[in-house]
């Protein structure tokens, strides 16, 4: 039996990303699309960062890294192939084991990469460790609805060839667990939120094809390892909607910020110390429990 606490082969999760390193290129305008958007939250802040750790970012986060001015950046993968894409100092790493000394990085950059982790956690806390005080944390995951499209249209398609299902897509966090992962990991001012880019294909198998292209085949390990049906993709594909403008596939982003703790960052006042009612601030009569309000 499994380990109910492994989701994922990270075996084979390395061995695809190994040989994504050659075809990542096919995918990277949605890579560098999704790599812009996280990236412009470090237009929200200030703070001049000098030693950045990206994190699975398939050699567009790096570079955007460098042309911000960061002088000193380090691109780790689980894939050494992929972390080399970067073409900068790469390390060959897993995120649930991170080789990085604490405080080593004022920034560090998760793109699409932490959904293939088992500990996603125990990941954060070694990402938080590796930050130093003060430091920042950017992070984005495919998040409910992704590929909500193809996997209904596959569960639909393997209930009628074969009477049951199997996991033919990997599980993706929700919005609401975003924040809670960061405050449980130790990070100060955790935020998360959410982004759409909408995408059209011309076919199903185009899709598949981008999927394949970028490392994200099926690894979840619990998935069917039998042989699947001749008209499984198929019929899953006639099942998706399309139209004159392609097949409509969306991809959510959770974007995730957190900040290394540091005694110089805002903390919430103590109970009971304003200085201030809130009735005055907005005009009103204050009402104590128990008062009759003629309600």
């Amino acid at each position: 039996m499994n380990d109910p606490a492994q989701v994922f082969d990270r075996g084979l999760v390395r061995r695809r990303r190994d040989r994504a390193a050659a075809t990542t290129h096919r995918v990277e305008p949605i890579l560098a699309e999704a790599a812009d958007r996280l990236l412009d939250r470090l237009d929200d802040t200030t703070r001049r960062f000098t030693r950045a750790l990206d994190i699975g970012g398939r050699g567009v986060v790096a570079p955007r890294l460098s042309a911000r001015g960061i002088p000193f950046v380090v691109s780790a993968d689980l894939s050494p192939r992929m972390a080399a894409r970067a073409g900068g100092l790469a390390v060959g790493a897993d995120e649930e084991w991170l080789p990085f000394s604490e405080g080593a990085f004022d920034l560090v950059v998760a793109a699409l990469s932490l959904h293939w982790v088992n500990d996603l956690p125990g990941a954060l806390v070694q990402i938080r460790r590796a930050l130093a005080p003060d430091g920042l944390f950017l992070a984005s995951l495919p998040g409910l609805p992704t590929l909500q499209e193809l996997r209904g249209a596959l569960a639909e398609a393997e209930a009628e060839l074969r009477g049951g299902l199997s996991p033919r897509v990997s599980p993706f966090p929700d919005l609401r667990d975003g924040a809670g992962l960061l405050q449980r990991a130790g990070f100060a001012l955790p935020v998360a939120d959410a982004e759409d880019i909408a995408l059209r294909y011309r076919s199903p198998l185009a899709l598949l094809a981008d999927l394949r292209a970028a490392g994200e085949g099926n690894a979840v390990l619990a998935r069917d390892g039998r042989v699947p049906p001749r008209g499984l993709f198929p019929l899953a594909a006639a099942r998706m909607a399309g139209g004159q403008d392609g097949m409509p596939a969306t991809l959510r982003l959770i974007m995730l910020t957190g900040w290394g703790p540091s005694a110089t960052q805002p903390r919430p006042a103590r109970p009971g110390s304003a200085t201030a009612r809130i009735a005055d601030a907005l005009g009103t009569v204050e009402h104590r429990a128990g008062d009759k309000t003629g309600l």
